[in-house]
């Protein structure tokens, strides 16, 4: 147990190591909701039509995002309490078994986005030109994902071992990339054809190539405790079911989202398509603020995974109490922004005076749950390190389904269009509540959140 002992996840500070660790994805995060709002400014400069169609769009995104990014912290998890145990060879063949599931995860969205693509986006608009734009730009990021695929896979592979610098600067790197190619591609500068939403996709997707290889190459030449094995590969049905144990929920709760923005612009387009475009705009605000927290979350996790694999009560919650207090902080940051700065914010996607009213009401009524929702994702993202991912989907169901779903459809119908926006807190405050009681009842049951348990 002695090289347990000297890994820096179980002996260094927890200060030290939420910030070595949280901060490089943090401003990765940061530096890629930076892109998703320039994405959006330049493709509303195309018009209306074209931003509603990319909004259309965004939860098949998201579904794509929530399978990778799922499997990628059901495979953290796994790795990261395997090290904490001091069974590197287990570490190593769950990540030969999460290259393999990444591959098999890539063609399956191909042949489903072969299949329903047309039909999605006919259920959502009569628009011809919505209709056209929405799938040139979907085939493109939904065919061409597996970058996105094995993007992620080498990322989580690279946090579950502490390094969190490396896919730091392949995310920041990939996300500039596309952030230069956008104008370029959306607008025809240099000599390249104007694509329109078309060029969009195309960069999106060449960003997350350059982030891919440069981690796959990285990987390779590094010597990181972790490697790939092929020809001692084994398959193990246990390791499979240990990644899924976490990772299908971890992708059923971000898939909520998906969910949540289907049946909201389904709502809302018979309301306007402006409406639509104003959702996907606050979307985009939002994941501003959010994503630095999911950041620091990624830098808690595997702290946290592996001191719960060790057996660690009081590092975990020192982790857990670092991480709160700067996700409230965070939060509290975007709570002002939407409350105090609506207009300025809803100015910078060419927004008309019609959409402009109604995106500052929406930006305003919306942050009300802010900093509930900072509670709920630092415990959600508590119960994945640590093997218990049914609870954190028990939590996003109520953030983003439970309550919303239901809620929104008695009232649009009887308030109108805030109705609806008055539902997204409303959640917030419900699911945090909620997230307490479990979180108390955890320290009550759990051995090792038992004080003073001998375990």
């Amino acid at each position: 147990m002695e090289e347990a002992k000297q890994n820096p996840m179980g002996t260094k500070s927890i200060s030290s190591l939420i910030f070595t660790m949280g901060c490089p994805p943090i401003i990765s995060m940061f530096v890629q909701s930076m892109y998703n709002i320039i994405d959006s400014i330049f493709v509303a400069k195309l018009g209306e039509n074209a931003l509603t169609a990319v909004s259309l769009a965004a939860p098949i995104q998201y579904c794509l995002l929530a399978v990778s990014v799922g499997v990628g912290i059901g495979m953290n998890s796994y790795i990261s309490r395997s090290l904490g145990a001091n069974n590197i060879d287990e570490a190593n063949n769950t990540v030969t078994h999460s290259m393999i599931l990444s591959f098999i995860h890539s063609l399956l969205f191909i042949v489903l986005g072969l299949l329903f693509i047309q039909p999605f986006f006919r259920a959502f608009t009569d628009s011809e030109e919505i209709f056209t734009l929405g799938c040139n730009y979907t085939y493109i990021v939904v065919l061409l994902s597996f970058g996105l695929f094995f993007q992620i896979t080498f990322e989580k592979i690279f946090q579950a071992t502490g390094n969190t610098l490396m896919p730091t600067i392949s995310q920041a790197i990939g996300a500039i990339a596309n952030i230069i190619l956008d104008p370029i591609f959306i607008f025809g500068w240099f000599g390249v054809p104007r694509l329109g939403v078309t060029g969009a996709a195309i960069a999106t997707i060449i960003g997350q190539m350059i982030s891919f290889l440069i981690l796959l190459v990285f990987f390779i030449k590094s010597d990181s405790m972790l490697k790939m094995d092929l020809k001692r590969f084994k398959f193990e049905f246990h390791i499979i079911k240990e990644i899924y144990a976490v990772g299908i929920p971890s992708a059923l709760m971000i898939s909520i989202s998906s969910l949540l923005t289907i049946v909201l612009n389904f709502v809302l387009v018979k309301f306007s398509n402006t409406a639509v475009s104003v959702y996907g705009i606050y979307y985009r605000l939002q994941t501003f603020i959010a994503m630095p927290v999911n950041g620091l979350v990624q830098g808690m996790r595997p702290i946290i995974g592996y001191n719960y694999g060790a057996k660690n009560r009081d590092r975990i919650f020192e982790a857990l109490k670092i991480s709160l207090m700067v996700s409230f902080t965070i939060m509290l940051i975007g709570f002002l922004l939407f409350m105090f700065m609506p207009r300025q914010l809803m100015s910078m996607f060419s927004a008309s005076e019609n959409m402009m009213n109604l995106g500052v009401q929406t930006l305003r009524i919306i942050s009300l749950g802010f900093l509930f929702s900072a509670f709920s994702l630092i415990i959600s993202a508590m119960y994945e390190s640590i093997g218990k991912g049914t609870y954190s989907l028990v939590i996003s169901l109520l953030r983003q389904c439970v309550i919303i779903i239901p809620v929104c459809m008695i009232f649009y119908k009887s308030i109108g269009l805030t109705g609806i926006w008055i539902t997204l807190p409303v959640s917030e405050i419900v699911a945090a509540i909620a997230c307490l009681g479990m979180f108390l009842n955890t320290c009550k049951k759990d051995p090792v959140f038992i004080k003073d348990k001998e375990l």
